[in-house]
């Protein structure tokens, strides 16, 4: 006779405690889009240069609806990153946050990756369709998904380019400086090479990307600045060695692509 499976007890403090937990992660969860909306519109920004402010002097510093920006003002006081002097109704963004929630702390600005919250909720009911048939979400059903990526490389990977990553490879720079052919793997909208295609106009880059939305992107900031040795480029590159010819090339790059891919066949 086989023996009845056995459950622990019921522990009504861990359950409590749980309870709790995934309270305070449904609280942050709401505290991560209110935060993408204060990076979105500015508000951190034009925080972080006022004195302690009423909601009517920051959204008028802004140019935004005072009602917006009264009740936005709530959840961010609620989520204890704005103080507010209960007697004078104004409100400040303490230096010590906005250190971490400004344009201006470049690579160590978090507010710029609340965004992704949203970006990846509107399409929920895509990806619950996907647990029933298989299948996957292409790129372009994701909205502002290549307008965040990019601001997003723009902190992680242009703020560190010429200081920490160039440098990585000896003697990397001097052979850009003279002239090599450079390509970038799933290049999103092209900033890193348009960066280096800036820096070093005897070498020859090409970026390629599955995204036409990216890619066109990444041609019209080519052509806004005059850059004559880039070439972007609209392929799937699951087939790898067949799509890009990688002998053509003296380095491959990719920032910000490999962790994002359904099918890992580059080597």
């Amino acid at each position: 006779m086989q023996e009845a499976r056995k459950y622990p007890e019921f522990d009504s403090g861990k359950a409590e405690a749980f309870g709790g937990e995934f309270l305070a992660a449904l609280n942050h969860g709401a505290l991560c889009l209110m935060t993408s909306l204060g990076h979105r519109t500015g508000l951190f920004d034009t925080m972080s240069e006022l004195p302690p402010s009423t909601a009517d002097a920051i959204a008028k510093k802004a140019g935004l609806n005072e009602r917006y920006v009264r009740e936005w003002l709530g959840a961010m006081v609620t989520g204890r990153i704005v103080d507010v002097d209960p007697s004078t109704g104004k409100y400040l963004l303490p230096a010590e946050h906005a250190a971490y929630l400004t344009r201006a702390a470049a690579a160590d600005n978090l507010a710029v990756f609340s965004q992704y919250i949203a970006v990846m909720g509107c399409v929920e009911d895509e990806i619950v369709e996907c647990f029933f048939k298989g299948g996957g979400v292409p790129y372009e059903n994701f909205p502002r998904f290549h307008a965040v990526m990019a601001e997003d490389s723009g902190q992680s990977v242009l703020s560190s380019l010429e200081s920490h990553i160039l440098p990585l490879i000896p003697g990397l720079t001097d052979r850009l400086a003279t002239g090599i052919r450079v390509l970038d793997a799933g290049c999103g909208r092209g900033r890193v090479m348009n960066r280096l295609a800036e820096l070093y106009p005897n070498s020859n880059f090409t970026g390629i990307d599955l995204s036409p939305e990216a890619i066109g992107m990444a041609r019209a900031e080519a052509s806004q600045k005059g850059l004559r040795n880039i070439g972007f480029f609209v392929r799937d590159l699951t087939d790898f060695d067949a799509a890009a010819n990688p002998v053509e090339y003296d380095l491959i790059t990719t920032f910000d692509a490999v962790h994002d891919q359904a099918s890992r066949l580059m080597s």
